[in-house]
This record gives structure tokens, C-alpha cells and sequence, in this order.
């Protein structure tokens, strides 16, 4: 959970929005009112986030001086500190507020921040795959993959709204079929715990094509790295590939599942991260659906919830802009 509060007159003037992944981080100037054009920034070309963000300001050159920041990083968080997972950063509040003089900075996960953006995303922000209504009030969550896997839950309450923050995408990766079971053997000797991230990620996907290979005694395929793969399985040109994305979608389906009866998130659950976007098309035709609702007894609980994909370009500064707001309206006692 977020550790430190903004002022209300700090974040009403302007403040530094950060949201850093393990190969991109992107940065805008939130004015209290609108959030401004992101940079995006290649995070192997800077050896800090001070660095980096001192790279942005430099280039933003902001009519106001920042006052604040709410930087999310994918990583868990420990104080005002965050060690990222999959890259050599540590984004450190206390570091970033010294070295630009701000007030106040809030540090959080990277998938709180895509938590709370969900009330603010609109009908035109999500691609809808499946279900039922969502259930008022009821508890939402997101997961997804990208360099890495996250997963939160968002329990809505107004002023009393709460995020439950996880590294639930580094929980043992279950099969439901015997294929699975033996694509996550063979993973298996590669890795000593065979996470839900060591399939559902971006390495991830490479490690299933070649697992494909292995289990189902197919040629190599044309793809090797997620991207190509991603290419090559739109493009239906390798059978490989398709088969690979295929049983990533499905797999993404049994976890998603999995989350919400974990979660109890009957008020929808929504896939985030950077890969699924670029095959929104292709997951809608996949098993996600159904396998997100094979869950024997609990089918028909399952097929009332909803499942979309977050299509919006920058998710996560909805998110850091609402919450840098309910802290700056806290400490004004509104």
C-alpha cells in the first residue's frame, strides 16, 4: 500500500506520474485536473529511475515545478521501496523526492495503479470477451502479462475503496488438461517452480512455443521470440505459433478463472499488461472464455462474470491521477 501522502496544494499545482515496467517506463505531469502527453522511455538506457526521471523533466520542462510524484514499478513494494522484478532498478521514494526537492512521493505497484484505474475506464477503454453484468459493489480484479505477471484486486467503497495488492503471478502454474500438465514438465526442467509468469509473460510465450515443439513433436517454429510469434500466429503462416498462443490464451483463461473465485471478483475481471492488446481478436476466438469458466461446480458462478481486455494506450496514469487526487483530497480533510 501507497506509504506517503500528497498535499492538496502540492498535487493541485503539478506532480510527476511514473509508471515504470521492466522495459519501458513512462512518465507524464498530472496538473490536478489532466494528465499530460507520456514520455516513454527504453528503462536499459538509463542506470536509474532518477536518472530517467530527471531525462523527462528536463525534456517536459513543466510550467510549474513538480510539487509531488506517484511513481508505480513493477515490483513488490517494501516501505517506499520497490526492487524491480525483471530489471536492475530499485525506484526509491525517498531517492526520487531528494534528488528533484518535491514534497511528497507515493511509491506503489504498478498493478495498483491499474487497479485503481478501473472505475475512470470508459466503455471505449476495454474490449469485452464474455459474461454476464457485473455485480455492484462487488469486488473487481485485473491480471495480465507483460515483461513480467501481475494481479490486484479492487474492492469499490467511495471514500473507503481499497486495493489488495499481490505477486500472485509468481503462484505455481496449474494445468487443467494433460497437455498442460506435460507443457508445464517439460518447463519444469527448465525452472526449479514453474510460475504462472514463467509461461504468462513475454519469455513466457517463447518457452511455450518451445514446448509445443517438444510435446507435441511438431518442426521448429518460424517464431522464436513473443513478438515473432505473436506475427506469425495472427498470420496463421505457422501452425507452431498458433498452437502456442493458442495455449497461452488458454492458459491465461484457467488463471483468470482461478483469480476470480479467489478474489470473489463478480464485478468483472479484466486483463491488463502489454501483450494482450496485440491479439485482442485472437483471444476472443480462443478457449480463454471457456476455459475461465471450467470450473466443474462453480461453472455457472463463473459464466456470470464478465472478462474484457484494457485496450486504452496508458491505463496505469488513470490510476496513479486518481489516487494522487484521493490523497491530495485526504489531506485537505474532504
Amino acid at each position: 500500500m501507497v506509504q506517503a501522502k500528497l498535499t492538496a496544494d502540492g498535487i493541485g499545482m503539478t506532480a510527476i506520474l511514473g509508471d515504470i515496467g521492466a522495459t519501458h517506463a513512462r512518465f507524464a505531469i498530472f496538473d490536478g485536473t489532466t494528465i499530460g502527453a507520456a514520455t516513454v522511455l527504453d528503462v536499459r538506457g538509463f542506470a536509474t529511475p532518477v536518472e530517467a526521471i530527471g531525462h523527462f523533466l528536463a525534456a517536459a520542462s513543466p510550467a510549474t515545478k513538480p510539487q509531488n510524484a506517484v511513481i508505480a514499478a513493477a515490483g513488490a513494494l517494501v516501505g517506499q521501496r520497490i526492487a524491480m522484478t525483471n530489471a536492475p532498478w530499485v525506484v526509491d521514494g525517498e531517492l526520487i523526492r531528494a534528488a528533484f526537492t518535491l514534497s511528497n512521493v507515493a511509491v506503489l505497484n504498478d498493478f495498483e495503479a491499474l487497479a485503481r484505474s478501473l472505475p475512470a475506464l470508459g466503455a471505449g477503454d476495454v474490449r469485452r470477451i464474455g459474461g454476464g453484468a457485473p455485480l455492484p459493489a462487488a469486488p473487481l480484479a485485473v491480471l495480465g502479462p507483460g515483461t513480467g505477471f501481475g494481479v490486484a484486486g479492487f474492492i469499490p467503497g467511495g471514500a473507503e475503496e481499497t486495493v489488495l495488492v499481490t505477486e500472485g503471478g509468481h503462484a505455481t502454474l496449474a494445468g487443467d488438461t494433460a497437455r498442460d500438465d506435460a507443457v508445464i514438465a517439460f518447463l519444469r526442467q527448465r525452472f526449479a517452480h514453474v510460475s504462472i509468469e514463467r509461461a504468462l509473460c513475454g519469455d513466457g510465450l517463447a518457452a511455450l512455443c518451445e514446448a509445443v515443439i517438444a510435446v507435441d513433436r511438431t518442426p521448429p517454429a518460424l517464431g522464436r521470440a513473443a513478438p515473432e510469434i505473436v506475427q506469425h500466429a495472427l498470420g496463421g503462416d505457422c501452425a507452431v505459433c498458433v498452437a502456442a498462443l493458442d495455449l497461452f490464451c488458454e492458459l491465461l483463461g484457467t488463471v483468470a478463472g482461478n483469480v476470480a473465485l479467489t478474489l470473489g471478483a463478480r464485478g468483472g475481471v479484466y486483463i491488463g499488461g502489454g501483450m494482450v492488446p496485440r491479439f485482442v481478436d485472437f483471444l476472443a476466438r480462443s478457449r480463454f472464455r471457456e476455459r475461465f469458466e471450467g470450473k466443474g461446480r462453480l461453472a455457472p458462478y463463473l459464466a456470470a462474470i464478465p472478462t474484457a481486455v484494457i485496450v486504452h494506450p496508458q491505463p496505469a496514469f488513470l490510476g496513479l491521477a486518481r489516487l494522487a487526487q484521493r490523497l491530495a483530497d485526504a489531506a485537505a480533510g474532504r
